[in-house]
């Protein structure tokens, strides 16, 4: 920053006054990321989970039916497990987890775990055996319903979705 006066004479012969001033663009960006540091996070997107290999296409049928309806959708394509999985999802700031194992696929069912919920919810729990039965943030829905529950729950937990 500073004085440029004799700067604009220099080019136009004329004589300007003129000030200027200087940002660290990369200093305002790392002092604005400290400021929000305690807001959330952008919503990723939900996160279909490989369980069975062999049932890949069913998968990719289902991120193709959310990503169809508008939805943000990604299939999990690592070859981890479940708890893996979900962690993965958490890194990614998914709202959303769609889990389709042996059970669900022969009752014709997907299960939906609502990460945001759990995560809200987690912190108030007291008993982990009850939080273990109960699973408030998790849901079972007839695999034919998955776009409609998905969008459901989306609107519950990000109203601007």
């Amino acid at each position: 920053g500073g004085r440029y006066d004799d700067l604009v004479k220099r080019f136009k012969g004329v004589e300007v006054p003129a000030t200027g001033v200087s940002i660290g663009v990369d200093r305002l960006l790392a002092a604005l990321r400290l400021l929000n540091s305690d807001t959330a996070q952008p919503a990723g997107p939900v996160i279909v989970l490989v369980l069975d290999a062999a049932k890949m296409g069913d998968y990719q049928k289902m991120v193709g039916e959310l990503r169809a309806a508008g939805i943000r959708a990604e299939l999990y394509l690592g070859g981890s497990g479940m708890r893996a999985q979900l962690k993965y999802a958490d890194k990614r700031h998914a709202p959303i987890a769609v889990i389709a194992g042996e059970d669900e696929f022969a009752a014709g069912e997907v299960t939906l775990k609502d990460l945001l919920l759990g995560s809200r919810l987690s912190a108030e729990i007291s008993d982990n055996k009850a939080w273990r039965e109960d699973q408030p943030a998790q849901i079972s829905v007839p695999r034919a319903e998955l776009v409609a529950a998905v969008r459901d729950m989306l609107a519950r937990d990000l109203p601007a979705v």
